[in-house]
Order: C-alpha cells, then structure tokens, then sequence
C-alpha cells in the first residue's frame, strides 16, 4: 500500500522571500494513487496584509482571516498528517517553498523537495507535450467539472487535482481500490470523497489547444503526427 498526499497552498503573494505567506493549506490523502476521503484543511493568519490583487485570485481579505490560527499553531497538525508520504501538487516548487518558509519561521525542519516532491505540472507536459498544463486545462482535457471553481481555493484545487492525478497515473481502469471511509481533519467543513466517479472520455481539444500543439509539432524532427 502507497500513501502519498496531494496537497495546494494559496497565499499573499508569489514570493516567500518577498515577505508573502500562506494563507490556506490544504490536503488529501492518496492510496495506491486514489483518494481516502482523508483530508486536512485550515485556514491561516498570515500576519501581514493582503494585497488587492491576490484577494482577486483567491477571495481571501485580511478579515476574512481575523481569529484564524497562525502558521507556528498548526505546524504539528499539518505535519503529523502528512508524515514522511510522497507530495504531489500542481507546480509543486511553488508550495514547497511556501511551506518550507513557513516551516522554517516556526522552527521545524523543512521539506525535502528531492525526495518528496511530485509535480503535476510535469507530469502533463510530459504526458502531452505541447499543450497547456494548468489545472483549468487540464480538468478540461480530462472533462472534470470546473463550474465551482469562480477563484482559487485550496480545498477546490486538491479536489480538482485528485481528479486530474488519477487521469494522468491512467485513470480508474486501474483497477485499485480506496482505502475506507474518511476521517475529517478539517477545522473548515467537510469534502466529499471521490471513491464513486465514472470514468470519462477524454474532451476534445480546443482550438487553442490545437494551435500550441501544431507550434510544438512544427519544433520536432520527422514528428509522428505528420507521417503519412
């Protein structure tokens, strides 16, 4: 049996060492590469000011914040939920350094980024190279429902993104089950576990998807798209 977690951070800004810190965690669980229904999620103080153009991207004000916990009172929680498992996230280098600059601050050993990190990002431009890998586009590769996805949101996007991994690691067809019924670590209300999703086709490109591609197809050396 193989745990890892998935997991997404949002934030003030783009760059811890610019002052930016998190905001919201948030993070599942993964069984032989499918989801438990196990989760953690909390929002965060983050000390400092919000910037307008961040609240634009995920929603959160300062306000929204006040009474939450700052990042030194969760630092175990969140540690002792992921333990030493595997961490996927989507531009995985991105929320490796926030989370070890804040594991830092409150004087834990940082994340071995090496060692644990699993990129989704990486995973798709690999998988398909030349076509847009952010989540939106890939949720509509794989046709996964984004109508409740107005702006970021941690829980959402580790939602969306389980979704996505089990697309790209091949999908349900595998054949693994679920490891049982979920145990919430919430501090903010509850997720559905994804145990009960049908497979689906895979969307038609867009034509802007179409265009990245034959750009790419036009770089390569007797491409295989182009052999009669």
């Amino acid at each position: 049996m193989k745990r890892s977690i998935l997991f997404d951070t949002e934030t003030t800004g783009f760059d811890p060492d610019e002052g930016d810190r998190i905001i919201e965690i948030a993070a599942l669980e993964l069984i032989d590469d499918l989801p438990t229904g196990e989760f953690y999620h909390v929002l965060i103080h983050p000390e400092r000011d919000i910037p307008a153009e961040a609240t634009r991207v995920h929603g959160f004000t300062i306000e929204d914040l006040e009474g939450k916990p700052k990042f030194p009172e969760i630092a175990d929680g969140f540690l002792e939920f992921i333990k030493d498992s595997p961490m996927i996230a989507h531009n995985a280098r991105f929320d490796f350094k926030f989370v070890n600059a804040e594991l830092q601050k409150a004087g834990r050993e940082p994340l071995d980024y090496a060692s644990r990190a699993i990129d989704t990002v990486e995973m798709a431009r690999k998988k398909y190279p030349g076509l847009p890998a952010s989540l939106d586009a890939l949720c509509r590769r794989f046709g996964i429902d984004l109508s409740q996805r107005g702006t970021h949101n941690a829980l959402l996007d580790c939602r969306l993104l389980a979704e996505v991994y089990v697309e790209l690691m091949g999908g349900r067809q595998r054949g693994l089950g679920l490891a049982g019924p979920a145990r919430n670590r919430s501090r903010n209300g509850g997720l559905e576990a994804l145990a009960n999703r049908t497979p689906r086709p895979m969307a038609l490109p867009s034509a802007e998807e179409l265009r990245i591609h034959e750009e790419f197809v036009d770089t390569l050396k007797d491409p295989v798209w182009r052999r009669p």
